[in-house]
C-alpha cells in the first residue's frame, strides 16, 4: 500500500512517465562451490538471457525506473575432467534511481530483489535442494543510452551476501554448499511503448 502510495505521488510530479519491454543478455556465474571437488571452485562465467517489463518515471530531474524480469542465468564448475552445470531461473525486480547526464546518456543505481523460481545441478549424480533464501537482495548499477524509444543498458549486478544452497553427492555420499547469488553483467535492449 506504501509503495502504491509512493508511485502514485511520484507520477503525479513527474514530468514524463512510460513503461515498455526489454530483452537481452547477461553474462556471470553464481558463487564458489565446495564440497564436491577437492578444494573450493569458482564457476566459469557464461551466458544467459533475460526478458521483462519496466516503468520510467521522471521527477525533480531524476528518473525512477522498476522493472520485473524473469533471467536465465547458466554456470559451469570444472575440476580435473569433472563438471557440473547450474541452472538458475529467476525472478529479479530491480528499482533503479537514475540521472541524464549527457545527452541520450544517462546512469542508474539501486536494489535488485530477486526471487529464485528454480535452480538444478546437472552432472557428478548430484541432488539439490532450493538455497536458503529463494528472496534475496542485491544491486545494480550502470549506464544507458535512450534513442527516442529505443534504449540500451549495460549494469552490473552483485549481491551483498552469500545465499547457500545444500546438496548431496550420491556418488561419494557426502555434502555440499554452492553460492547461489551471481554476480554478471547485463546487456538489454528495451522499447517504450509512448516515448518521453
Amino acid at each position: 500500500m506504501i509503495a502504491v502510495l509512493f508511485l502514485a505521488s511520484i507520477t503525479a510530479v513527474g514530468q514524463s512517465s512510460h513503461f515498455g519491454i526489454k530483452g537481452g543478455l547477461n553474462f556471470g556465474s553464481t558463487g564458489e562451490l565446495s564440497g564436491i571437488f577437492d578444494r573450493p571452485i569458482d564457476a566459469d562465467n557464461k551466458v544467459g538471457y533475460h526478458l521483462g517489463a519496466f516503468g520510467h518515471v521522471e521527477f525533480l530531474g531524476l528518473f525512477l525506473q522498476p522493472e520485473v524480469v524473469y533471467t536465465r542465468l547458466n554456470s559451469e564448475y570444472k575440476r580435473s575432467g569433472t563438471s557440473a552445470d547450474y541452472n538458475l531461473s529467476k525472478l529479479d525486480i530491480p528499482v533503479l534511481l537514475g540521472l541524464d547526464i549527457l545527452g541520450p546518456i544517462n546512469i542508474k543505481a539501486g536494489p535488485s530483489f530477486q526471487v529464485v523460481l528454480n535452480n538444478e545441478l546437472d552432472g557428478a549424480g548430484v541432488d539439490i535442494e532450493e538455497p536458503e533464501n529463494t528472496f534475496t537482495v542485491g544491486y545494480q548499477l550502470g549506464v544507458g543510452v535512450t534513442l527516442g524509444q529505443l534504449g540500451l543498458d549495460l549494469r552490473y549486478e552483485g549481491a551483498f551476501q552469500e545465499n547457500e544452497t545444500f546438496g548431496d553427492q550420491t556418488l561419494q555420499d557426502a555434502g555440499f554448499v554452492l553460492d547461489s547469488r551471481p554476480s554478471q553483467w547485463i546487456l538489454s535492449l528495451s522499447y517504450a511503448f509512448d516515448s518521453k
